[in-house]
């Protein structure tokens, strides 16, 4: 049986190479006669394989060595709570760019524990930075560097000074290099370009531990998951091990250079196509468009659902768009291969020769 070129947003593509050693080792892992989903976390071999995918994480995105790296549970979303809850106390604030459906659900669930300013508010286009209104006395600057959903992405860190900056950066993270010394906080879901889901992935620099409140549960506390090395309970074992084959892949596919040239030249080919025939549309403007999500629409809504089986028929998965906006989805993470762009490319152009 083929692979499929699956374009789900998450649980996204993995690499092939990475699931057929994982298929391997399932059953009897680093010669232990035990599956690793069976082996103690706390083991000397299991806390050997955690070191190394934390340390070759760190290697390949130059991670400074004033930032812990955290595992853990519960997806970028549970860091929505986290966030506030390390970084501020009641009537303390913080400023929040709204430019999509999850910098708004990060807004949603800061405004829980902490006053929220939003310095813009735009799920079409990011305002330039002379609309931003950022206020004298945040304790920190939330944004979402890519948004799954709509498409938008900023393509430069923004700069907000001296303010810690935190960036959700679940749909972004390892697909091309990024200055990690910019940011207070980088923090990510695995189900895209890391691994599969329930695992998350926090980056914290070291002066931002240590202020939680004394409410904080346990296992939102910074501080309480960097003294215990992630395990201060049980952590996701099974997403951390494949976590560490996924950086194992990366680093020997080049590392992030390699990776964004092979998603850059994937989505410009893709929005190339898009824009070249007039049977579909994209409504992000073409300056912040994603390289990671790229939505579109079909001058015919009517044919969305044909459009959906007979890619399916063609082995293009997973091309539905959210909910929220309709249309259609191409998610193109990193394990997506550049084969499965033209296979969607050439595709696009036969359906619109057929109803167009």
């Amino acid at each position: 049986m083929s692979r499929a070129f699956n374009f789900s947003a998450g649980p996204a593509m993995l690499p092939e190479s990475v699931i057929r050693q994982a298929e391997q080792e399932l059953l009897n892992w680093n010669n232990s006669g035990m599956s690793v989903m069976e082996v103690s976390h706390r083991s000397v071999e299991y806390m050997a394989m955690a070191k190394h995918a934390e340390q070759t994480l760190r290697d390949i995105m130059a991670i400074p060595d004033n930032y812990k790296v955290l595992f853990l549970h519960g997806g970028a979303s549970l860091q929505f709570s986290a966030i506030p809850l390390n970084l501020t106390r009641p009537g303390e604030s913080a400023d929040y760019f709204d430019t999509g459906v999850w910098s708004a659900k990060a807004i949603k669930e800061a405004q829980k524990y902490c006053d929220v300013n939003v310095v813009c508010q735009n799920h079409q286009r990011i305002p330039d930075a002379s609309e931003w209104q950022l206020s004298k006395n945040a304790k920190y600057v939330h944004y979402t560097p890519n948004e799954t959903i709509g498409g938008l992405e900023f393509l430069s860190v923004p700069d907000v000074g001296d303010v810690p900056l935190i960036a959700d950066m679940s749909s972004t993270i390892l697909s091309r290099p990024v200055d990690v010394s910019k940011f207070g906080m980088i923090y990510a879901g695995a189900q895209k370009n890391i691994g599969p889901a329930g695992l998350a992935i926090a980056i914290v620099r070291e002066d931002l531990i240590g202020h939680q409140r004394d409410i904080t549960p346990n296992l939102l506390n910074w501080q309480l998951c960097a003294e215990n090395d992630s395990m201060f309970n049980t952590p996701p074992t099974f997403g951390w091990y494949l976590a560490g084959l996924v950086f194992d892949w990366i680093k020997a596919q080049g590392g992030l250079n390699a990776m964004a040239h092979h998603n850059e030249s994937k989505a410009n080919k893709l929005y190339q196509a898009i824009d070249s025939i007039e049977f579909y549309a994209n409504p992000v403007d073409a300056s912040q468009r994603s390289w990671m999500n790229v939505p579109f629409t079909l001058k015919d809504p009517s044919l969305d659902s044909l459009f959906l089986t007979q890619a399916k028929e063609a082995g293009l998965y997973n091309l539905k768009g959210h909910k929220l906006v309709g249309g259609m989805r191409a998610s193109i993470y990193n394990a997506m291969p550049a084969e499965g762009v033209d296979a969607l490319i050439d595709f696009m152009r036969d359906f619109a020769q057929a109803h167009g």
